[in-house]
């Protein structure tokens, strides 16, 4: 008698794409359960920029970075144009591609090394063009966010391209917005807002304040400027601003003979001032803060109705 049961063909599945299968399924769910670390310390590095010395400000950069990890820093916040100095005309020719180029790849092996979290305003080349850019590395190297800045002075227009857009980081220290000094003062906090209402739980701004020669800061306090514009958005939306400045002579450009002053300056939820850096073009330091994040409380249109409810 001949048997009833014919075989079946089972169709091939190489494991190779199972395998790619399974973890499109299971890595988006493993990045979405990832616990957020709401508590933690931010480095101010209020370091000295020397016009034109990519090596020596790096190598600073690079000590400052690790001594921000040896004192139990999880994310280092340097200054805008950090390896070039703000308006510096050495831009023109000592600007590299990011990330392939050696400032990046410096303050990534910095990152890495020192296991932090590293972000520095750089200038950027990109073909013809030249950016004030601001980077967020993570601690396994990788380049989170790339900005460049979009509300430019308008001495630096001959120097700097604008940039064309903003972006969030999701990361395991909260969702991180960033954006480089004078975009801050864009008209009605549209730059600042923009990137709350793209969840941001903290937003932070390398920068480069700076003071005519003679400024009297005991007659006029440096910063209300930034305050003017820092503390409206952490009050409307519950978040973290927090801006570092570097020290040290602008030795060339529109603003020579300038100095840089550092009173670098945070913001708490709820538009509370935590502190703002000592002043002086010599006031090379490294000041810790102890954050702690909030949830967000709304997104979208229903920021409306927690406005309303407040």
């Amino acid at each position: 008698m001949k048997n009833k049961f014919r075989r079946i063909p089972i169709p091939r599945f190489p494991v190779q794409r199972f395998l790619i299968l399974l973890a499109s399924c299971i890595l988006p769910w493993m990045s979405k359960a990832q616990p957020v670390q709401k508590n933690y310390k931010l480095a101010m590095v209020q370091m000295k920029v020397e016009a034109g010395k990519p090596e020596v400000n790096l190598a600073r950069a690079t000590e400052r970075i690790a001594e921000a990890a040896r004192n139990g820093a999880v994310i280092a916040l340097l200054p805008e144009a950090m390896d070039l100095g703000w308006t510096d005309p050495s831009a023109k020719t000592k600007a590299y591609a990011i990330p392939s180029g050696p400032t990046c790849q410096s303050l990534i092996r910095a990152a890495v090394e020192n296991k932090i979290y590293v972000c520095a305003g750089i200038i950027e080349k990109d073909e013809e063009r030249t950016y004030n850019a601001a980077v967020l590395i993570d601690p396994t190297g990788q380049v989170l966010l790339k900005h460049r800045k979009i509300n430019e002075l308008d001495i630096a227009h001959d120097l700097y391209a604008t940039g064309e857009g903003l972006q969030v980081a999701h990361t395991p220290i909260g969702t991180l917005g960033l954006y480089i000094c004078a975009d801050a003062t864009a008209k009605g906090n549209t730059l600042s807002n923009s990137l709350a209402y793209m969840g941001a739980d903290m937003i932070i701004s390398p920068c480069a304040w700076a003071v005519p020669p003679g400024f009297d800061n005991q007659k006029t306090p440096y910063g209300d400027t930034w305050r003017k514009v820092y503390r409206p958005v952490s009050a409307q939306f519950d978040l973290w601003v927090v801006g570092v400045s570097n020290v040290g002579k602008i030795e060339a450009g529109p603003w020579k003979d300038w100095d840089c002053i550092g009173s670098s300056l945070v913001y708490a939820p709820g538009g509370i001032e935590v502190l703002q850096a000592p002043f002086g073009a010599e006031a090379d330091t490294i000041i810790y803060v102890d954050i702690a994040l909030k949830d967000r409380p709304a997104r979208g249109t229903t920021w409306n109705t927690y406005w309303q409810n407040k």
